[in-house]
């Protein structure tokens, strides 16, 4: 019982003391390589809590689905970046990249909430839309004279990073569904930040 309460109430008040509430952007005039990179997606909690939130619905799952939905995540927000790079458009421009990323927030949280498990490929499908916008919004803010790809290198470790601790806190809460369900309805709550925040 002492479990079931102390680790949800730690892990939100952990993320909720983090920094940069409305979100992770790149500040122009600075220098970016791959420490930089490793260090941002710790600087906004709408993609920590997103990459986060990808690893413990993971840990949901069994057999392979449990390393092949982080791993979706992190190939297509690479190609998210590389289109935001490009220059290339999206659907609703800027706002609707930013209501992607809340929406994945807000989705991943309920998805957790409700102990909800879809078929493989669906799951896949879904965390790589959200991953499109995540990688998109970072490619698109990449000043042209940054290092891209080891700015890249280093945010897509971190994602990595962040995904494996929500498959450590997913498997270490096995037998405590009921926390990991706060936890999912925590992150969903979050969200509302981001959506105010448009």
């Amino acid at each position: 019982m002492k479990r079931f309460l102390t680790i949800p109430v730690l892990a939100l008040a952990g993320v909720l003391l983090l920094p940069g509430l409305a979100g992770a952007h790149i500040v122009p005039g600075t220098t970016h390589g791959f420490r930089e990179g490793l260090a941002h997606p710790f600087t906004g909690l709408d993609h920590f809590l997103a990459m986060f939130a990808v690893g413990l619905w993971a840990a949901q799952y069994r057999g392979r689905a449990v390393w092949m939905i982080p791993l979706t995540f992190v190939g297509v927000m690479g190609l998210g970046g590389a289109l935001g790079l490009a220059g290339a458009a999206m659907p609703g421009g800027q706002l609707g990249v930013e209501i992607g990323i809340a929406m994945s927030v807000l989705v991943l949280g309920a998805l957790i909430a409700g102990a909800a498990r879809f078929k493989l490929s669906w799951s896949m499908g879904l965390v790589a839309l959200f991953a499109l916008f995540h990688g998109y919004a970072h490619g698109h803010e990449m000043p042209a004279a940054m290092s891209a790809l080891s700015f890249s290198l280093g945010f897509m470790g971190a994602t990595l990073l962040l995904h494996g601790l929500g498959l450590a806190t997913g498997f270490y809460l096995q037998k405590e569904t009921r926390a990991v369900r706060a936890v999912g309805a925590g992150i969903a709550v979050c969200s509302l930040c981001f959506f105010a925040a448009l």
